[in-house]
């Protein structure tokens, strides 16, 4: 579903590329100009009726995932509706403050040139941009401001949180998947509400997920493999992604087995190139992610309820192992017995 790029595009996002310049490893500066090169920004042209539409798909979502979750939480301080660029934008200080201690050592991969990791990270950011629909991020706003694009709301809520729509892409996702655009807009803001739900009753979870993600990375700087950070990291993204498929089907208001089954088969599929980029980006993963956490909160809330399904987010010691993802019943005797 990419936008094709311009040759006048490309054309610039290689140029800014080969213009890298200073000493360390990665030229930030030039990856987001390749990245913006590089990427159609879309029409974030909205009438009032769609403004509007995101708001109340906004607060449906909380008032539903309220309802069906029994957990209170807070919409994010800043909800906006972004372009590609706009959200390119948003995330290079993220991906630029995480990836800092593996700058720091530049040896770890000395055959690499300047040029290659800055055109690398801005395929990454290019192509992340043209298929994102939504993005809850908790460690997005950790250093930095809340710059308001086309916002929805900006005036309460949690300030260290933020949640984006990308309108171009969920306005072409629609037409590509042949489904009705404001049903499959209201969808994609109940799944990220969602997530919004799981870190307002687990205000420890942020802080688990970045400080699992910082050992992991400053262990593969200095040359070794943290694989018991990584381990933790990606048990707990599967409750994340699980949790919130499991309780979306549970609060979304209307029809949704067509779009599950629609957006199923997009995270498979894709052309050879996509596929591949997918694959180097780690994005299988995260569906593995979806699929098995999915499974494993289905089955507790079918056992117990949805509310035993949300004493995972309790304290980290409820987070699920590895082997009772694959078990929840052997979740359920130790967690809730």
């Amino acid at each position: 579903m990419s936008p094709a790029s311009s040759p006048v595009s490309l054309f610039r996002a290689v140029r800014a590329v080969a213009d890298a310049e200073g000493e360390g490893p990665v030229d930030w500066s030039a990856v987001g100009n390749a990245a913006r090169a590089a990427t159609e920004p879309g029409d974030l042209t909205l009438s009032e009726a769609e403004h509007q539409g995101y708001a109340d798909d906004v607060a449906d979502a909380r008032d539903g995932i309220r309802e069906a979750a029994g957990v209170d939480f807070d919409l994010p301080y800043s909800v906006q509706v972004q372009n590609r660029h706009h959200w390119i934008d948003a995330n290079l200080a993220t991906f630029e403050r995480l990836l800092g201690p593996l700058e720091e050592q530049a040896s770890l991969a000395p055959s690499l040139a300047r040029s290659a990791n800055t055109g690398s990270m801005a395929l990454t950011l290019g192509f992340l941009a043209n298929n994102v629909l939504g993005q809850y991020d908790p460690l997005l706003l950790a250093e930095g401001d809340a710059s308001s694009k086309a916002g929805v709301r900006d005036d309460t809520g949690d300030a260290d949180h933020s949640l984006f729509f990308v309108h171009p892409n969920i306005v072409a996702a629609a037409a590509e998947l042949d489904v009705d655009y404001p049903r499959f807009r209201r969808w994609i803001a109940f799944h990220e509400v969602t997530h919004a739900a799981e870190f307002g009753a687990a205000p420890w979870l942020s802080e688990h997920l970045e400080s699992r993600m910082e050992d992991g990375l400053e262990t593969l700087a200095s040359g070794g493999f943290d694989r018991e950070s990584f381990h933790d990291l990606n048990v707990a993204m599967t409750a994340v992604e699980g949790y919130a498929e499991m309780l979306m089907d549970r609060a979304f208001d209307a029809e949704y087995a067509d779009l599950r089954a629609k957006l199923d088969a997009r995270r498979r599929g894709g052309g050879p190139v996509a596929r591949i980029a997918r694959r180097l980006l780690g994005l299988g993963l995260k569906r593995q992610q979806y699929e098995r956490g999915a499974r494993f909160f289905r089955a507790v809330a079918d056992e117990r309820g949805v509310a035993a399904a949300a004493a995972v987010w309790d304290r980290p010691e409820n987070l699920p192992t590895s082997a009772e993802l694959d078990d929840p019943a052997r979740w359920l005797r130790r967690v809730d017995p």
